[in-house]
């Protein structure tokens, strides 16, 4: 801690003496001979002073924390809000047997407490305390509302009622990890029963689930993109711009590229402009599977009590659990190279925390094959097989005009060009009228939705195609929104908003440009499912997920 901070407070006279010398006369590039070492010592000082006035501790209650140096901050987390317990550790970190704890609560897309620096054995032994505590407090709550049903069933036994006691039926631990069909088991109150003894005697068995063969994780690396990658080309071009440029120009030049930036004609600067977009997407590209290759090298997914734990990383290690009373939605995802292959996706979103936000990665399965990514989702749901319905012919015709428009707009660019700089033969650009047809349709054939008894299920996208299936008693909102050509069309977008932390990747599903008449009707059957499956979860002792979905 004390020469993290010494290391910032080093820097900060740095950055501003230097910056300030070249546009206040009146600084003086020797500040930084007194103004440096003041600010390691002060960094130390900080770094020592935070370091003492830190401490936790995990209660019966509560996991509290008391830090703060000027300020001083003391919380009390509930073991009942607690979704997350995430364990990080870098390449340093490992090699001092050093991690970061982090844990997070429902309903919040910030971190509520971390611990930077904690031995390797304490951070998991807080990780598997704390995992064991909150299972616990579930387990409590769970046979409070048992004892509430049973005095229920007294009470309608005594006015001649007989009342629903159904419970669904538990799988199989043995299947695990194999795909197998579901078999029924024990009760779920006898199974969480189980789970719960075992979590107070310190010892919640971890099971098995998915791992991710080498094979897999290349197929995975190789097929897929993170916009993470972009931001690195950004970055190795910051740090690297001269080299890059002379490397550009140099490639260009016997194409009929310019010999430098300053002297060159229109044609040569457009040869110079091709040559770098290829090339940048060549190491946007090499980026990308070497960032989810290092990020997902040895993914592991397990079972502890009612929760998902996974391990991934090859530099830097992650462990954290996913609750399955917290999923939201669980989504399928797929893009042109894993469905030629046959392969998929399984991606859930819990509550406060979305998929690759910064809650940690909540990737159930990064890739599978297809056919075992549709049974791993059908039975943690229990969704029904869907039977996909489209939209109306009519959107089709609608994204054909629409994506008119953008091939208009991009020829009209290339005509602006020609007129400002020598460029000829612009109407060449016309070609991307070619691709709008092709465009209209496939972005149409992979819309659909499918509205189920317990469960409504939306697709769409091709580039990136996710299919999501979200529990009726999971639904926060649903919103009817209709632009001005939906107005005029007749059609509307019907919007299904859960508790889960969106992203700028991710969006909210939605099922998009059906008729007016049919998302009125599809509203109107969200809400009443919606209530049903809310009075039948108050009756049932059920999570309502499988935790044993393999």
């Amino acid at each position: 801690m004390a020469v993290q901070r010494g290391v910032t407070g080093l820097s900060i006279p740095i950055f501003l003496v230097s910056i300030s010398s070249g546009v206040f006369d009146v600084v003086d590039v020797g500040w930084l001979f007194v103004l440096a070492p003041l600010g390691l010592v002060a960094g130390v000082a900080y770094g020592l002073a935070y370091y003492y006035r830190f401490t936790y501790a995990v209660t019966a209650d509560t996991f509290d924390v008391t830090a703060g140096v000027v300020a001083k901050r003391a919380r009390e987390i509930p073991y009942r809000r607690i979704q997350n317990v995430d364990v990080s550790q870098g390449v340093v970190q490992r090699v001092l047997g050093l991690a970061v704890v982090s844990i997070e609560t429902a309903g919040g897309g910030d971190t509520e407490a971390t611990l930077q620096f904690v031995g390797d054995a304490e951070a998991q032994r807080l990780q598997r305390e704390i995992r064991d505590r909150t299972a616990a407090v579930k387990e409590r709550r769970r046979q409070a509302g048992a004892t509430g049903s049973g005095a229920e069933t007294d009470a309608a036994a005594d006015r001649g009622r007989a009342p629903d006691t159904t419970d669904a039926p538990q799988t199989d631990a043995a299947t695990a990890d194999a795909g197998s069909e579901r078999a029924p088991a024990s009760t779920p109150s006898a199974a969480r029963a189980s789970e719960a003894g075992a979590a107070r005697s310190g010892r919640t068995r971890r099971q098995r689930l998915f791992a991710l063969e080498p094979r897999d994780l290349l197929l995975y690396s190789l097929s897929s993109f993170r916009p993470a990658a972009g931001a690195g080309l950004l970055f190795v071009f910051f740090v690297a711009s001269d080299a890059i440029v002379d490397y550009l120009l140099a490639v260009a030049r016997p194409v009929g590229g310019p010999t430098d930036l300053q002297s060159g004609t229109a044609g040569s600067y457009g040869i110079l402009t091709l040559i770098s977009v290829v090339n940048g997407v060549a190491v946007t590209y090499l980026l990308n599977v070497g960032y989810t290759f290092v990020a997902y090298y040895d993914f592991r997914l397990g079972r502890a009590g009612d929760d998902f734990v996974y391990e991934r990383g090859l530099l830097q290690r992650y462990s954290g659990s996913i609750p399955a009373e917290k999923i939201q939605s669980v989504t399928i995802t797929d893009n042109p190279i894993q469905r030629l292959l046959g392969y998929a996706g399984l991606w859930v979103e819990t509550a406060g925390y979305g998929p690759d936000s910064s809650g940690g990665s909540q990737s159930a399965v990064p890739l599978a094959a297809d056919t075992r990514i549709r049974r791993f989702a059908e039975n943690l749901t229990g969704v029904e097989t869907p039977d996909f319905r489209r939209p109306p012919p009519l959107a089709r015709r609608r994204y054909l005009v629409r994506y008119s428009l953008v091939a208009a707009v991009v020829v009209a660019a290339a005509f602006g060009l020609a007129r400002a700089t020598s460029l000829e033969r612009w109407y060449l650009a016309a070609v991307v009228f070619a691709a709008v047809p092709p465009a209209a349709h496939l972005r149409y054939v992979h819309l659909g939705y499918f509205v189920g008894e317990d469960h409504l299920v939306v697709r769409s996208g091709f580039w990136k195609r996710r299919t999501t299936v979200i529990p009726y008693y999971r639904i926060q909102t649903v919103s009817t929104r209709r632009s001005v050509f939906q107005r005029r069309l007749g059609l509307a977008s019907l919007v299904v908003d859960t508790a889960s932390s969106r992203t700028f990747v991710w969006g909210t599903p939605t099922i998009r440009d059906v008729d007016l008449e049919t998302a009125r009707e599809i509203h109107g059957t969200g809400r009443e499912r919606l209530q049903s499956a809310l009075r039948e979860r108050a009756r049932a002792d059920d999570i309502g997920l499988s935790v044993d979905f393999t």
